[in-house]
């Protein structure tokens, strides 16, 4: 349909959405970008975030994804996602405790590598903690 976006999202083990959508609003690493029907060409990074599919004027989906690629064509969207969760299968005390965790490892870290490393988990984990505590669109 001419009012509707291809929207794939795939993850290393498998595709996890194939769907016709009305928009999808991607966590890009310059900042979120909605692609509608249409979209011009795009290839961008995406950062740690939620991927919103919108069907009939709200947010019909939430996705957790850790980072990837998104690759956007006048025809559609397919981001490569790193690991991807539904939202609603995150616990918020479990993420709550992956943040806590990661800043303890950034204090307990020896050297830059590992610095780096515990850097990035926090980074995952703090977006994780915003994603069940924000509300969609």
């Amino acid at each position: 349909m001419a009012d509707q976006v291809k929207f794939e999202l795939v993850s290393p083990e498998r595709l996890l959405l194939s769907a016709e959508v009305e928009a999808v609003v991607v966590p890009g690493a310059e900042g979120d970008f909605t692609v509608l029907p249409g979209h011009s060409r795009l290839i961008s990074t995406i950062r740690p975030g939620v991927i919103t599919v919108m069907q009939g004027g709200r947010a019909a989906d939430r996705i957790f994804v850790e980072g990837g690629f998104a690759e956007v064509t006048p025809q559609g969207c397919t981001v490569l996602a790193e690991r991807a969760t539904p939202v609603a299968e995150i616990s918020r005390e479990q993420a709550g405790q992956a943040v806590q965790d990661a800043r303890e490892d950034i204090e307990d870290s020896k050297d830059d590598s590992a610095r780096l490393v515990a850097a990035k988990a926090l980074e995952v984990a703090e977006a994780r903690l915003r994603a069940v505590e924000s509300p969609a669109y």
